[in-house]
């Protein structure tokens, strides 16, 4: 987890800015393997580098969308501030996810967050919302793009504090 932490008003000033851009990291058939035990989605094209190899366009096996999309919460933690005095921080969706290119074993991967917006709630609760894109090292075409909204629980000031 990123151990840098940042005041509300220094995130609210950030809206509509690049935030962070996370280290590259290598999709591993071992990744796949796991990620396809866990859905129950074994599908060749994901599980069987020889068949995958000799039966599809990519030349062996791909990640799973859904697993390249799961890899942003560990690019999250370790690229974007956490916010001060933040008690957690959740998943609160996406407005939109499109998967553009495919992600081959052995490929690395980054993310590049942009905060697109800030909405800091009466109740604490401080609603972002990123722009993300999941970049492939090599590729010109990204392997997904998404507006992805998260919250994060500030406990408010006590009254006259």
């Amino acid at each position: 987890m990123s151990a840098t932490t940042i005041p509300l008003e220094t995130l609210l000033a950030n809206a509509g800015k690049e935030v962070g851009l996370s280290p590259w990291r290598v999709v591993t058939q071992t990744m796949i393997d796991q990620f396809a035990d866990a859905t129950d989605d074994h599908q060749f094209i994901h599980c069987d580098p020889a068949r995958a190899a000799a039966e599809t366009p990519y030349g062996g096996t791909i990640a799973h969308g859904f697993l390249t999309l799961s890899l942003l919460s560990a690019m999250t933690f370790e690229t974007l501030p956490q916010l001060e005095k933040s008690k957690m921080g959740v998943n609160h969706g996406f407005d939109e996810i499109r998967f553009l290119a495919p992600v081959k074993t052995g490929a690395r991967i980054r993310a590049r967050f942009v905060l697109a917006d800030v909405k800091a709630r009466p109740s604490g609760w401080v609603q972002m919302t990123h722009d993300v894109t999941i970049e492939i090292e090599g590729s010109k075409k990204p392997a997904l793009t998404a507006r992805w909204l998260t919250l994060a629980f500030v406990e408010p000031e006590p009254d006259g504090a």
